[in-house]
């Protein structure tokens, strides 16, 4: 399964009148990054508010030369395809890019969209749910972030949304395509048993024949003395 993680950093904080002028990716393919990103500034063709400027450090001299939005968005939209979006607090950063597909006269975006915010508010009730807060309770590295960043926070989201859905054993590739059908996982609880607000119940993976075979041929040589082999 292919994810986009994504993360804006933006003028202000109204998207009717403000823009993006920092754009970050990262692709996940079944829960692990590939290592392809898509990053870049843009030149936003307005002023940056002082307090925008305060959380992630960029000011207009900065992106006075980088490209604009237009210039730019085939190659994102090719990027993202029709994957889902996963993003946190997703409701802003939707907002500013639907609304930089608006000012193009460009078709609205139709991916499926993931809020680790929504996310961790369901796994972790009680608890704080800034992006800063989820990487302390998971151990992920944030030391790198002195300021708010599109592609850094990618990064550290993609750990923190592994976290929030399982973690790394869950990501191992097991259902990924070509996997053999002896291999299929089978159900073993509803999502409400166990607790998961995703749905993503735990896996078996039962051995085939000629695995069991081999293992009781392995017990018979090995411990032929065992009361299982009597």
């Amino acid at each position: 399964m292919r994810e986009i993680i994504f993360d804006t950093e933006t003028t202000g904080f109204g998207a009717e009148e403000h823009r993006v002028l920092e754009l970050g990716c990262l692709e996940l393919i079944n829960r692990l990054p590939t290592g392809k990103t898509f990053h870049t500034y843009l030149n936003p063709e307005r002023e940056i508010d002082a307090g925008a400027i305060k959380v992630h450090g960029i000011t207009l001299d900065k992106v006075a030369n980088a490209p604009r939005f237009a210039d730019i968005v085939d190659d994102w939209l090719a990027f993202i395809g029709d994957d889902p979006l996963v993003a946190h607090n997703a409701e802003f950063d939707m907002a500013f890019m639907h609304m930089e597909m608006r000012r193009l006269n460009r078709a609205p975006l139709g991916n499926p969209v993931v809020d680790t915010l929504v996310l961790a508010r369901q796994k972790l009730p009680g608890q704080r749910h800034s992006l800063d807060a989820l990487c302390r309770f998971y151990g992920v590295d944030n030391t790198a972030r002195t300021y708010h960043g599109a592609l850094l926070d990618a990064q550290l989201l993609a750990d923190v949304y592994v976290e929030l859905t399982g973690g790394l054993q869950a990501s191992f590739g097991l259902q990924s395509e070509g996997t053999r059908p002896d291999m299929q996982a089978s159900r073993m609880a509803s999502s409400d048993q166990l607790g998961d607000p995703l749905g993503d119940p735990g896996l078996v993976i039962a051995a085939t024949p000629d695995e069991r075979e081999a293992h009781q041929a392995f017990l018979t040589k090995a411990v032929a003395g065992a009361i299982w082999n009597k």
